[in-house]
């Protein structure tokens, strides 16, 4: 038994190894339930304490603001990545220790992307939908394997995973093309989940349920 659980810890302590950076997606507002908020505030301090660090838009409102704050707090390296013309709009916040200004969003999204070994996408708008649903595509087509992890807090993303099953009742997700994604419903199981599915790509640990379509 002991054996068994050291073979565990030494296969999650060489997951997070390999995990050195998250990318997370959320929205530039904190929305209505103080859930969103206290889920950004728990990511980021669970990215400071296990040792990863935190990519994400740069910005200074909302839940990206909350999770890169706490991030911070507790002592984690934080990377912002922000366009010249959201400097103001989104309230850059200047005290990560790495800010890189681009000229568009194209090479924000790449640089993101290049710089994140998985991704996370917390409550958000538009643009979050966006970012997760490229990050799917890409995945679809073969041009990457980095874990994607959607929190699902307070089901915030119930419509989204509802029209994936849609989608796939119709036939436009057919096999060949399906897209696997780990689905939690509490922010302290991100990393985990993370961690579980850059290991030789396994299933994510019994907290986690695996989204496939």
């Amino acid at each position: 038994m002991a054996s068994a659980l050291a073979k565990k810890n030494q296969t999650s302590n060489a997951a997070r190894r390999r995990l050195r950076n998250i990318c997370v997606y959320c929205g530039s507002g904190t929305g209505n339930n103080p859930a969103y908020k206290a889920a950004a505030c728990t990511l980021g301090q669970a990215l400071a304490e296990n040792g990863i660090g935190l990519v994400y838009g740069g910005g200074n409102l909302g839940l990206m603001g909350e999770v890169a704050r706490e991030t911070l707090r507790h002592g984690g390296h934080v990377t912002g990545i922000i366009p010249n013309f959201l400097l103001t709009k989104e309230q850059m916040l200047r005290d990560v220790q790495e800010l890189i200004i681009t000229e568009d969003m194209h090479e924000r999204k790449m640089l993101m992307f290049e710089r994140s070994d998985a991704f996370a996408a917390l409550p958000g708008g538009i643009g979050t939908l966006e970012e997760l649903v490229e990050q799917l595509t890409w995945l679809q087509l073969g041009r990457h394997t980095k874990p994607i992890v959607v929190a699902n807090i307070e089901g915030f993303w119930d419509p989204f995973l509802n029209l994936l099953n849609h989608m796939k009742a119709d036939s436009f997700l057919r096999p060949g093309l399906d897209v696997t994604f780990s689905v939690v419903n509490d922010a302290a199981e991100i990393v985990p989940a993370a961690a579980a599915a850059i290991s030789e790509r396994k299933a994510p640990p019994d907290a986690a349920i695996v989204g496939k379509f």
